[in-house]
């Protein structure tokens, strides 16, 4: 995007942030609607509402930078900027006030915690400076724009009266994700898969592969037609406790009726206040979106079938949890889990994703120890994984 003005000056921010200013030019951070400045800051800081509603703390602009700094502080009053992202220029701000702000304060703010342990707060250090910026702005990204069109297309295409969101991360996309997005479906017309796509994501599982996954389990095993699987780029600002309120702002935003969370949502926080338990729902205000809590999911061995608490009357000892680190540890040492914990078929494209050609005579062991027509026939390795699960699921021989 070419500047019109060649003498302004530039301020250096990173795809993440662009992708931030992004999302509340395209009105779905609404209330907010640009950059605070500091009054407005001070008073979201102290009440945790932005003109009538819940918002956990200033939409502001810091960058790091000694450049950024030096532009900042040089600033006059409705001098205009040139935002550049890897040195390509991105939009424009006018700037109406710089003002400093204290770094600290704003990782309190964001992750309810300084310490610099936290994967989040060490992320934020590298890329916060001390001076903000207020002042309209404008940048190129039309990324939201193609998803708000992608879903009402969606919606007026089956004439969808209620349409639920679901913020996963599918890593990996697991019975339990499974199960959690059918009964969504049944109370929905319509099913949003807002699919997590963090900038500082684990190469393990990149977005392109949770993507192919979601995408196998929707066209092959729901109504694909009332299922739409739109990526949300997760920035900065939704890696704290206060995640809930800005994943029910956006999916409102979008268009969605409802907002379905897990039991073990990340921002589903309780706590005593007054001798009385509270959660995060306790303090929404203004925020026109039904939130549903779903059950956590178990396999029971006894019912011999996927469960929720509130229905199995089994203990916990006879549960097989979906904890999703501990099934992607298998598939990281390259192990298939059972199909009872994820279908064959993503397992398969996990472990040809983490261990490309593993076999040296993949045809050889395919003929040797498959059923098959007979031939020899090239087969790939996702096959293979899953014709060697059949095998596994055998139930003649004990």
């Amino acid at each position: 995007m070419a500047s019109s003005r060649k003498s302004d000056k530039r301020l250096y921010i990173d795809r993440e942030a662009l992708s931030t200013l992004a999302l509340v030019e395209e009105g779905l951070l609404r209330p907010v609607d640009g950059l605070m400045d500091s009054a407005t800051a001070a008073e979201v800081n102290k009440t945790k509402c932005y003109k009538g509603r819940s918002f956990p703390f200033p939409f502001i602009l810091a960058p790091r930078g000694r450049r950024n700094e030096e532009v900042l502080r040089s600033l006059k009053p409705k001098e205009r900027l040139e935002l550049v992202v890897d040195d390509e220029p991105v939009g424009w701000l006018v700037a109406d006030e710089v003002f400093e702000i204290d770094p600290q304060q704003r990782l309190q703010e964001i992750y309810g915690t300084q310490n610099p342990a936290h994967p989040g707060v060490q992320a934020t250090m590298r890329r916060l400076g001390r001076y903000a910026v207020a002042g309209k702005y404008h940048v190129a990204y039309p990324k939201f724009r193609k998803i708000k069109e992608q879903i009402t297309t969606a919606k007026e295409r089956i004439g969808a009266k209620q349409t639920s969101a679901l913020m996963m991360a599918a890593r990996p996309l697991h019975r339990a994700h499974e199960r959690l997005i059918r009964t969504t479906l049944d109370r929905s017309d319509l099913v949003v898969i807002f699919l997590l796509k963090p900038y500082r994501e684990d190469p393990t599982l990149p977005y392109e592969l949770r993507y192919r996954a979601m995408d196998y389990f929707v066209k092959n095993y729901l109504p694909a037609n009332r299922v739409v699987i739109v990526p949300l780029e997760y920035t900065y600002i939704f890696a704290g406790y206060n995640e809930v309120i800005l994943d029910a702002l956006v999916a409102e935003n979008f268009g969605c009726d409802e907002l379905v969370i897990g039991q073990n949502h990340a921002g589903l926080g309780s706590f005593y206040d007054k001798n009385r338990m509270q959660s995060v729902f306790d303090h929404l205000k203004g925020i026109n979106i039904t939130i549903h809590t779903a059950p956590e999911y178990a396999y029971c061995d006894i019912c011999r079938t996927l469960v929720s608490n509130r229905t199995c009357p089994h203990g916990e000892h006879h549960h097989i949890s979906y904890h999703a680190d501990s099934i992607l540890e298998l598939l990281k040492k390259g192990l298939l889990p059972p199909a009872v914990l994820i279908r064959k078929e993503i397992s398969a494209m996990i472990l040809t994703h983490l261990f490309p050609n593993r076999f040296d005579n993949l045809e050889k062991i395919y003929y040797d120890l498959m059923p098959g027509s007979g031939l020899l026939e090239s087969q790939s390795e996702e096959d293979f994984y899953i014709k060697l699960m059949k095998l596994y699921q055998t139930t003649s021989l004990k």
